[in-house]
């Protein structure tokens, strides 16, 4: 992949990550009722695995579509977090909790955005498994929040558990790259 061009905006997979954005912000209007939340998050989660399929099926995968996927991802899911906690469906913690990955990540990006060193390096931002694993988690966690399920509790510590472990391998992977540099 190469340079960040504005015509990758709105190829394919980037208007399925770009499709995030309007249900994102369609999605408190809707907390009260927990059926058309459940059909947003499967959309949401229908464009994130369709952008990313589609981007490498059809040799469609740019530097920024990455980007886009990124932001859009978190967009969402921020907004799916604020709102469950505004609307008392998640307590602080539980916030926390379901966002310990980014939590974990946050460093790392902001340390890739502005060091001088690895500017301008090329980063591996692909997802992996465990990072895949604790993006389903926490799905799978807002969606028993909202039908309060028994699961729920389970469900927070078992997408902290993963989450960390994700944002460790994204560490680790991304000192070997620096040290082999």
């Amino acid at each position: 992949m190469g340079r960040y061009r504005a015509r990758d905006l709105v190829n394919a997979p980037t208007l399925l990550s770009w499709a995030r954005v309007p249900l994102a912000a369609s999605f408190p209007f809707f907390v009260a009722r927990p059926w058309v939340c459940l059909a947003i998050l499967g959309a949401a989660a229908l464009t994130d695995v369709l952008d990313g399929f589609v981007a490498r099926r059809f040799g469609l995968a740019t530097p920024t579509g990455a980007v886009v996927d990124g932001v859009t991802d978190k967009l969402f899911v921020g907004t799916v977090l604020v709102t469950l906690l505004v609307s008392r469906h998640l307590a602080p913690g539980d916030v926390v909790l379901l966002g310990t990955r980014e939590l974990g990540e946050l460093p790392l990006v902001l340390w890739i955005a502005l060091s001088p060193a690895a500017r301008g390096r090329k980063v591996d931002d692909r997802a992996n498994a465990v990072g895949k694993a604790a993006t389903t988690l926490q799905f799978a966690t807002i969606v028993a929040t909202l039908v309060r399920s028994e699961l729920r509790v389970t469900s927070l510590y078992a997408t902290a558990l993963v989450g960390a472990a994700a944002a460790v391998t994204y560490w680790v992977r991304a000192l070997r790259a620096k040290r082999e540099a």
